[in-house]
């Protein structure tokens, strides 16, 4: 598996990065939020019904969302959530380190990102480095640039309210 912080020093993308204990949820990394600024996220992978296809959702971490308009919008009759199995297989990553981070280790370039266009809002973005026990805070144009440089479709979407 590549090494989040040699890829981002790759791109040239500075982050300030906070440590605290193991998170599993949305509601766990509120309570170590202290000083960081800007938008925070949460992250779904997804499959669709033959398990052909699989996307990370990112969204902001207080958004609530149907995955049924999630379908719609990615032309998709059924979406569920993905195995600890495939988010290992696919991008590396055990629950509760779900990050757009993830895809440096997809490698066939096998999950599209839909991010929603909501957090392009923000000026800074929190995300996991792969792991649960810290988070790192990059620039919203550096995400856009790590993004962009991965290889994955990425598609920024209008997320249904």
């Amino acid at each position: 598996m590549k090494d989040i912080y040699q890829v981002l020093a790759e791109l040239g993308i500075s982050y300030k990065k906070y440590e605290h204990p193991p998170v599993f949820t949305v509601e766990d990394a509120d309570l170590h939020r202290g000083e960081m600024q800007g938008g925070t996220t949460k992250n779904l992978f997804l499959r669709n019904k033959k398990g052909k296809r699989h996307y990370l959702l990112v969204l902001e971490s207080n958004r609530q969302v149907e995955i049924k308009q999630i379908q719609g919008l990615l032309g998709e009759s059924s979406l569920s959530f993905a195995s600890p199995e495939r988010l290992q297989k696919y991008l590396g990553l055990t629950p509760g380190a779900v990050s757009p981070f993830g895809i440096i280790n997809d490698t066939e370039h096998a999950v599209t990102v839909v991010v929603d266009a909501g957090l392009l809002r923000h000026e800074t973005l929190h995300y996991h480095p792969n792991n649960n026990t810290a988070t790192l805070a990059i620039s919203t144009e550096d995400f856009r640039r790590f993004l962009a440089a991965s290889g994955n479709e990425v598609r920024y979407e209008e997320l249904p309210p």
